[in-house]
């Protein structure tokens, strides 16, 4: 069974805080390249309602796949493992990216980024709860915030990316596409944790939804946690 690493720099860690690099690079990418990528895809930018539509369309489709990925790897990840869940997540949306620098109509567009919002949140929360099972408990802390403090440099990345390449906006998405392969290569060496393998060998109900409302204590601590979020987003 896989021991507890001892060092905050660990390999699952590096990885883990470049997976939260390349997906802050990717949720903010269009935000950066918004107005090229609208113009060249027809959107008529001198009418301001024409803009706003196409823009919110996409960026609810992107969040509303955020929103489904989110459920749906956190139960693939309790019942399959967080591995399963980062090896499926970062091909589903490094796929997704790539594509994305082909579109040619804004469904295609929302089409593509409410996919790889699918993909982003299974990697960032599989990354995370590997780190925290894999540290001891005294530095899950540090080494979270070390992922988070990491990535956010992601929106750093896809500004400098949008300007080096000449603002084209396709290429951005399709070196995001890029990045993510890069970083399903290097989680190859990352091992499975040794937490998730003792609660898979007992008999300890693992990814039932339900425990999240059929006790009342569990669900305050859930809806406690969310409201802490909230302001991020």
């Amino acid at each position: 069974m896989p021991r507890k690493e001892s060092s905050l720099f660990s390999l699952a860690l590096i990885v883990a805080a470049l997976g939260y690099f390349v997906d802050i690079y990717d949720l903010l990418l269009f935000t950066i390249v918004r107005e090229p990528s609208l113009a060249d895809i027809g959107v008529t930018m001198t009418s301001k309602s024409e803009v706003l539509t196409a823009s919110t369309k996409i960026i609810n489709w992107q969040m509303l796949g955020l929103l489904i990925g989110g459920i749906v790897w956190g139960v693939m990840g309790d019942k399959k493992g967080r591995l399963s869940v980062l090896f499926g997540s970062i091909l589903l949306y490094s796929v997704a990216n790539f594509l994305t620098g082909f579109v040619q109509t804004v469904n295609q567009y929302a089409t593509a980024r409410f996919v790889a919002g699918l993909g982003l949140a299974g990697e960032l929360g599989a990354g995370i709860t590997l780190v925290s099972e894999l540290l001891p408990k005294e530095k899950r802390g540090i080494g979270t915030s070390l992922v988070a403090g990491i990535g956010l440099f992601g929106a750093v990345g896809a500004y400098f990316t949008f300007q080096f390449t000449g603002e084209d906006w396709r290429l951005c998405y399709k070196i995001g596409g890029g990045l993510g392969i890069i970083l399903l290569l290097l989680r190859i060496k990352v091992a499975e944790s040794g937490m998730f393998h003792e609660v898979k060998a007992s008999n300890v109900s693992r990814g039932n939804m339900l425990m999240f409302i059929n006790d009342r204590r569990r669900f305050r601590k859930y809806c406690l946690a969310i409201l802490i979020g909230l302001p991020t987003w």
